[in-house]
């Protein structure tokens, strides 16, 4: 049987978020169990595998679907055009859904219960802050590297822009609404409580629109390698080198 583009590239985002919850509450989980009495080593090997585990997921499925693994970026994607309606259709399902699996796949692999809803309350106007802070950075990144023709570059420059935000930013750089939603179903070291939530995913959005109008600013022509974000993949046309701009836009 054959897929077709677009349903391949809904199983890769499916997959891919999937992964990057598995990773995330499941280093959180051993980093737990193995330096109990060391929340700074918890959070550094936390960040450390969650930074590496990002790069290898975009390198494996980013070449069918970009990568994306985060509604932000289908989003931003989709304002400049880089995705169409029909693919932000299936796209944002395909993130939600896999990061539950995710979730649960982490708890399970741990023996905790399949499903156990985070206590852990994050909420603090600094937290807030911290979200829209890292959204924006995580924005701007994947749309410049993309306009400069490096989105090759892609998966390694967000892996270490995450590993680095654990450390810089006070909520430890959630950066994601799927990410949220999904680290709601594990009361473990990386979840967060379904109250804090409704806050995190404004502030994302908050973060992802300012992002997107620094990036027109910047960036004026970003709309013509947009497809190529994340990083190329099935369906880019090749435009991620900037082979048809203007010279003095390159």
């Amino acid at each position: 049987m054959r897929l077709s583009l677009l349903a391949r590239q809904g199983l890769a985002e499916f997959l891919g978020s999937a992964g990057l919850v598995t990773v995330v509450i499941g280093s959180g989980i051993a980093a737990q169990r193995l330096s109990p009495d060391d929340v700074g080593l918890q959070l550094l090997e936390n960040a450390l595998v969650t930074g590496a585990g990002l790069v290898a997921l975009i390198l494996a499925f980013g070449p069918v679907s970009g990568g994306h693994f985060n509604p932000v970026v289908t989003l931003a994607d989709r304002f400049f055009g880089g995705v169409t309606n029909r693919q932000v259709a299936v796209y944002l399902p395909a993130q939600v859904v896999g990061g539950a699996v995710g979730a649960i796949v982490a708890n399970l692999m741990f023996d905790l219960p399949a499903v156990s809803v985070s206590t852990t309350e994050r909420s603090a106007g600094g937290l807030w802050l911290s979200e829209a802070v890292a959204t924006f950075g995580l924005v701007v990144l994947i749309f410049g590297l993309v306009r400069a023709g490096r989105a090759t570059l892609a998966p390694f420059a967000v892996g270490a822009y995450i590993t680095a935000a654990y450390w810089w930013s006070s909520s430890t750089s959630f950066a994601n609404p799927m990410i949220d939603l999904a680290r709601t179903l594990s009361d473990t070291f990386a979840g967060i409580a379904p109250s804090s939530v409704p806050m995190f995913l404004l502030m994302q959005f908050v973060g992802g629109a300012a992002a997107v109008a620094v990036t027109a600013l910047l960036y004026p022509h970003v709309t013509a390698v947009a497809d190529a974000v994340v990083v190329p993949h099935d369906g880019t046309d090749g435009r991620a080198h900037g082979a048809h701009l203007p010279e003095e836009s390159r």
